[in-house]
């Protein structure tokens, strides 16, 4: 920085909020429109990216049209631009850079990658050749910014970053840009509107969740019976489950429980039956559990996620309002779970604030009573899982500040993070929790029972979270039961059982999958040793997340991800134009790993920029050169009716071979079925049909109807004409309706059409004693069954799968109908007995050790 008195530097933070903090922290109390300045520093901010590389029509005017033949697009040199919606912050930033009395520049932007690439592309646009220092702050306190600007760091030494972060953008731009175009053309060919966007990170983590769905649609149980002992002990009575003798797994869905015929099973039972005592015998042990280590941003994203129900975006933007606005948190954007191996100071210090109460006094109550213990007892002392320097890169484990949170004012989502973190944090340090197990077997003959008992007996870390010593609910063994010990067999039946479908990702369980690159891993040190090979990084898993859910590739149901029809139609034409490297999680998690090796200064920018050039160009070439084969066509069962030979079912459409007849498989991100297409073909139109969504996201129903090899929709929702006209849509063909029953209050038919349950009466515009029933309620689409069971007696059976509109949690429901207004109304089912865990009973079974 200068050393002459008149010169000065330039500061450019990420956001304004984080420019003013800095600002404060410098003690500049001079501000104009768009910036702070003193004797020594001017500081400003962008507002986040205001630079964009060029876009193909930026680089050729004839590159706005997509053409197969135009690709692939390889610029010699990525330039940059402005972004139109930001370019006047843009051209202050460029007015001081060029200020005379500026001599050098201090990167202030978020100490990432990304916050790297903001500022980089800043200065490449304006042509700023002025050396540059780095701001690297772990917290936004005002004692970590004059930290941090007494560390400041050369511009060389971010060289590495810089380059890795200037390769993922233009790695995102290539594969991005040309994977979208060649498949788009191939997909939908001269179909306007319509794009196939596909990306680097993107389509792997789609594809995660369609094989998922996938597997839970083509699952096919298994029957299997367990055998359940009843015992009688002096003591009380317990229940044992058989265990197959000499037990090795033969396949995934194989335990030492389960037994796979009946005739097995009722064997075991018969023989079992006829036994009047048990042989017992036990085994205790005390066994530990660590307490849980710091967390990382993915991990706070999946436990909020399990915990809360909170997508990944919402608790990012949780803790990054807790860093920048707060200044409760440390920086969250890191994948790191340990400390520096000279924090140890710092952590007291922390552990001391939140020991603080209200009005400044050490208080008993809340966290600060574990916080007083934790220092009390000297808790806080170095451990290797808490502070190591070869566990953290550029940022640390996410910990809270040594701010106090009195008198802030925290959002929900805010409050329940901070809580969540500093929890975590007086938790790290507290001494393992420890259990008593019990392991009892109980023999009848050779069959062997068994049955477990397992009770916290030191709380340790569990404390933390409201746990207690718990009781044994298992009836001990006493002198009464004699030597050895014997149980009265009370009982033993069989229990004839499925098994069960995985289940659909939810945010935390896909993130988890993300962070292994697909791999179903479940012990903490395998998960830990695939980070780097991850699919995105933990600042950008949510933002993809996000964006499949806004590209309309996946849905929120509950707090289940489940795939759309466009998701699916997509990754079924790259299966089979075989492009599996933007499908393949392995695959892309590799690419991931080799940026990492670009910010250690392991692999050149330059190899690994020519690696996704030849990348770019193969996924080209591939949907270039794909033509369908005989084995990506299958001939249906039923004839079109423009010529009267087999419909054809292709890749991406059914059409009938005389090339009249042509029905995409995946319409407004929908897929359409064969049995539905048969009925489109054979009878002119189907439905009314579910799960449609609108270019802007929202759901809708209708009926498709078949006319001169063309699909078009047919709605109701406007109906307004004598015959059940639409503004905007058809008129609605009673004698092709479903009738569904009678409208209580005047008599007519009660129709099923694509949006609602309407009475003739109401659909010919009669308002007054017409009826309408929304098909879907709460995001649960009506069955037709059950909407006949309303109209013939009233009330539908119970209906599963209703969406809370208030806690966004299903629940199910009766529908009760109002013959006299030609309302409903919800009738709740008798609770069943509550199953919910404890918040300390899914932390102890959430922690890693």
């Amino acid at each position: 920085m200068s050393s002459h008195s008149l010169m000065k530097t330039l500061v450019i933070a990420e956001k304004p909020s984080v420019a003013r903090d800095i600002a404060a922290a410098l003690g500049i109390k001079k501000k104009t429109a768009d910036h702070f300045e003193n004797d020594d520093y001017v500081v400003t901010s962008a507002v986040g990216h205001v630079v964009e590389l060029f876009m193909p029509e930026d680089i050729d005017k004839k590159l706005r049209v997509w053409k197969m033949d135009s690709l692939p697009i390889i610029p010699e040199v990525f330039e940059v631009k402005p972004i139109e919606k930001t370019k006047d912050v843009f051209a202050g930033l460029k007015k001081l850079m060029q200020r005379k009395d500026i001599d050098g520049l201090i990167n202030a932007c978020d100490a990432g990658r990304e916050g790297e690439l903001i500022f980089t592309y800043i200065c490449q646009a304006a042509g700023c050749k002025k050396p540059v220092w780095r701001l690297w702050m772990q917290s936004m306190t005002k004692k970590g910014i004059l930290e941090a600007f007494n560390h400041l760091r050369e511009g060389a030494e971010m060289a590495p970053l810089c380059d890795a972060a200037r390769s993922r953008s233009e790695a995102d731009w290539l594969i991005g840009i040309n994977g979208t175009r060649a498949v788009t053309a191939r997909m939908f060919g001269s179909r306007r509107g319509k794009a196939a966007t596909v990306g680097r990170v993107q389509t792997p983590t789609l594809a995660l969740v369609v094989e998922r769905e996938r597997a839970i649609r083509n699952f096919v149980p298994r029957d299997y019976w367990r055998i359940q002992g009843i015992f009688d002990v002096s003591k009380g009575r317990y229940e044992g489950v058989y265990q197959k003798p000499n037990f090795k797994k033969a396949d995934d869905d194989d335990r030492a429980d389960r037994l796979w015929t009946e005739a097995e099973a009722l064997a075991i039972v018969n023989e079992a039956r006829t036994a009047e005592w048990a042989e017992v015998s036990e085994e205790k042990k005390r066994t530990r559990q660590g307490s849980p280590r710091l967390y990382d941003l993915t991990t706070l994203q999946r436990e909020a996620n399990n915990r809360y129900g909170m997508p990944a975006g919402a608790t990012l933007r949780a803790a990054q309002s807790l860093y920048e606005k707060h200044k409760l948190l440390t920086y969250p954007r890191t994948d790191a779970r340990c400390l520096p191996e000279d924090y140890l100071p710092v952590c007291k210090a922390v552990m001391g604030s939140l020991a603080v109460g209200e009005g400044g006094e050490v208080s008993r109550e809340g966290l600060a009573r574990f916080a007083v213990q934790a220092l009390d007892e000297s808790y806080v002392r170095f451990d290797k899982r808490i502070f190591d320097n070869k566990g953290i890169s550029d940022h640390f484990a996410i910990i809270p500040t040594e701010a106090s949170a009195d008198g802030k004012k925290l959002s929900a989502d805010e409050a329940k993070i901070y809580d969540m973190v500093a929890r975590r944090f007086v938790a790290a340090f507290y001494p393992s929790a420890e259990f008593d197990v019990t392991t009892r077997i109980s023999s009848i003959g050779e069959h062997r029972f068994r049955t477990e008992g397992k009770v916290l007996a030191v709380p340790g870390w569990l404390d933390v979270y409201g746990r207690t010593v718990g009781k044994d609910e298992l009836p001990a063994i006493s002198e009464k039961d004699g030597k050895p010990p014997r149980a009265k067999v009370a009982g033993v039946e069989s229990l004839a059982e499925q098994t069960r479908p995985p289940v659909r990702y939810t945010e935390a369980t896909l993130l988890t999958a993300m962070e292994t690159a697909g791999k179903d891993l479940e012990d903490e040190e395998l998960v830990e040793a695939m980070k780097e090979k991850g699919l995105g990084t933990p600042a950008t898993r949510a933002q993809t997340i996000d964006h499949l859910i806004n590209e309309q590739y996946m849905e929120r149901q509950g707090r289940d991800l489940a795939p759309t029809g466009k998701a699916e139609g997509l990754i079924d034409f790259l299966n089979a134009v075989n492009i599996q490297s933007l499908v393949s999680a392995h695959l892309t998690g590799d690419w991931e790993y080799r940026l990492k090796l670009i910010e250690e200064r392991k692999l050149s920018r330059d190899d690994f920029m020519k690696g996704i050039r030849e990348h770019a160009e193969r996924v080209v070439e591939k949907a270039k050169s794909y033509t369908e084969s005989e084995q990506d066509v299958t001939q249906l069962d039923f004839n079109a009716p423009s010529d009267g030979q087999p419909m054809l079912e292709s890749v991406r459409a059914f059409r009938s071979q005389d090339g009249t007849i042509s029905i995409y498989k995946t319409l407004a991100t929908r897929m359409i079925s064969v049995d539905e297409v048969r009925e489109l073909v054979t009878k002119g139109q189907v439905g009314p049909l579910d799960g449609f969504r609108s270019k802007k996201g929202k759901p809708f129903s209708a009926i498709l109807k078949l006319e001169e090899g063309k699909v078009g929709f047919v709605f109701d929702n406007n109906a307004s004409g004598e015959n059940g006209t639409e503004e905007g849509g058809e008129a609605l063909d009673f004698d092709k309706l479903t009738v569904v029953g009678i409208n209580p209050r005047d008599g007519t038919k009660v129709y099923e059409t694509p949006s609602a349950f309407a009475s003739e009466s109401y659909l010919k515009g009669d308002r007054e004693k017409g009826i309408r029933i929304f098909r879907t309620i709460l995001g649960k689409t009506i069955p037709t069954e059950e909407a006949k069971k309303l109209f013939a007696d009233g009330k539908t059976g119970v209906i599963d799968g209703f969406i809370s509109k208030r806690t966004r949690r299903p629940f199910k429901a009766f529908l009760v109908l109002d013959a006299k207004k030609g309302g409903i109304s919800f009738e709740f089912p008798p609770r069943e007995p509550s199953k919910k865990k404890t918040a300390a009973k899914a932390e102890s079974e959430s922690a890693e050790s």
